[in-house]
């Protein structure tokens, strides 16, 4: 078989493929098999006629139709795998020559990823960083836990600090426009929890139930919603009903009220664990992430755009149903954002290349360390995963065959990571 293989660009090519009798006769035989029983030849039992005999007997037009989608498929997946090209799409193919079933030639165009060199990942170091969890962290859980539980009860004088009041409220902007998002209902805030932008707290503390009040504010500089940035919003506020906060006190009561716990002491021995835990995973995912950022800036390759456009679409879909769980549309959220459709893409690009590159990068190392993912290590995933559902609809979700691929790829990542981490780790 001779193959010739160009790149009319980094992200693109171009392969030639010329078969001759030897490969194609290995694949005619094994199209022919297919027709096995299908055929009736006299003189021969179903499923026992002669390979010469049965090709004779068979619709040519059938044969050489089979025969040749048999043919491209296991050339170009040989040539791919041989040429070690990296193919993003499905490959266009022209037939160039047919002879059956002597002579094949073909071409096949398709978007590769290019100039793929993956940095000496081995020499990479990076020292993880030991976690802690200090007393005023446990402490602030403490503090929740008591407002979780605490008493409350209405009372008829002015809002004070640590008292919980429902307000009606609604913001306009300097044409008195209502801004989206600056309003509610009946909303319940705990005054000193510091959840409204500075001042806001401030206003309510001394109104008493029923009183209405209305004051203008001018949003920090950095707040997460860019178009109300530094914006100033009039508040139009009610207060409905005031509440004083009754904590409980932090006793071995409290403690058992809380959970199974004897003493305060093992309430906040849990909380620390429960604590370390939580900041364990964080930490390994950013020391994970600061491993394969620093792989990636000494790697190179070039992703061709269309991969590119499907990471982006990929991505907004998932925007767009955390969007839409939030109560809001997707135009509403890009006027927050103050971006239109196309800048806000635009805006992504950059994430989205940067997730390819890492996916593409982890994927050439698990190949490297010649790491796989064992049959039952599949199985054990999808059993823990399948006890964390009852729908029969779900569990059946978890069995189909792309299904259990991403779990797969997922397991593979996992352990490449695990790999990588050892590498960085170690002096």
């Amino acid at each position: 078989m001779q193959v010739k293989v160009t790149h009319p660009s980094s992200t693109e090519a171009s392969i030639t493929v010329i078969a001759a009798e030897p490969e194609l006769k290995a694949i005619k035989n094994t199209v022919l098999a297919r027709f096995q029983g299908q055929v009736k030849v006299p003189g021969f039992r179903a499923g026992k006629v002669p390979a010469a005999m049965l090709e004779k007997n068979v619709d040519q037009n059938l044969l050489q139709s089979e025969f040749l989608e048999s043919a491209l498929q296991q050339l170009y997946a040989q040539t791919i795998r041989a040429q070690k090209l990296r193919p993003v799409d499905n490959p266009k193919i022209s037939i160039k020559k047919f002879v059956p079933f002597s002579t094949l030639e073909f071409e096949a165009i398709v978007a590769v990823v290019g100039n793929l060199k993956v940095a000496d990942y081995k020499a990479i170091k990076l020292a993880p960083k030991p976690v802690s969890i200090t007393a005023k962290e446990v402490a602030a859980v403490i503090k929740s836990l008591q407002e979780r539980v605490a008493k409350k009860q209405d009372v008829d004088r002015a809002a004070k600090k640590g008292d919980q009041v429902y307000i009606d409220f609604k913001g306009t902007d300097a044409k008195d426009k209502p801004v989206s998002g600056a309003d509610g209902t009946d909303y319940p805030l705990l005054l000193g929890s510091n959840k409204f932008i500075p001042g806001f707290e401030t206003n309510i503390i001394g109104m008493t139930a029923s009183q209405e009040k209305t004051f203008t504010l001018k949003f920090p500089a950095d707040y997460g919603v860019k178009v109300l940035a530094n914006k100033k919003i009039t508040f139009a506020v009610t207060v409905t009903k005031i509440q004083e906060v009754i904590n409980p006190e932090v006793n071995d009561e409290f403690a058992a009220q809380i959970g199974p716990f004897k003493s305060v002491d093992e309430l906040k021995a849990d909380i620390e664990k429960q604590l370390t835990v939580e900041r364990q995973q964080e930490t390994d995912r950013a020391y994970e992430s600061e491993i394969i950022q620093a792989i990636s800036a000494k790697s190179n390759m070039d992703i061709p755009q269309l991969l590119i456009d499907d990471q982006l679409d990929r991505m907004e879909r998932e925007e767009k149903q955390n969007v839409t769980y939030r109560g809001q549309t997707w135009e509403e959220h890009l006027a927050e954002e103050g971006v239109t459709a196309e800048q806000h893409r635009k805006q992504k690009a950059q994430e989205a290349e940067a997730r390819l590159k890492a996916s593409l990068l982890l994927a050439e190392i698990a190949e490297a360390e010649e790491l796989q993912v064992m049959p039952e290590e599949l199985e054990i995933r999808l059993q823990a995963l399948k006890g964390q559902y009852k729908d029969p609809q779900m569990l059946a979700e978890l069995d189909k065959p792309e299904n259990r691929q991403e779990i797969a790829g997922r397991i593979l990542t996992e352990k490449t990571l695990t790999r990588l981490r050892g590498y960085a780790g170690k002096k």
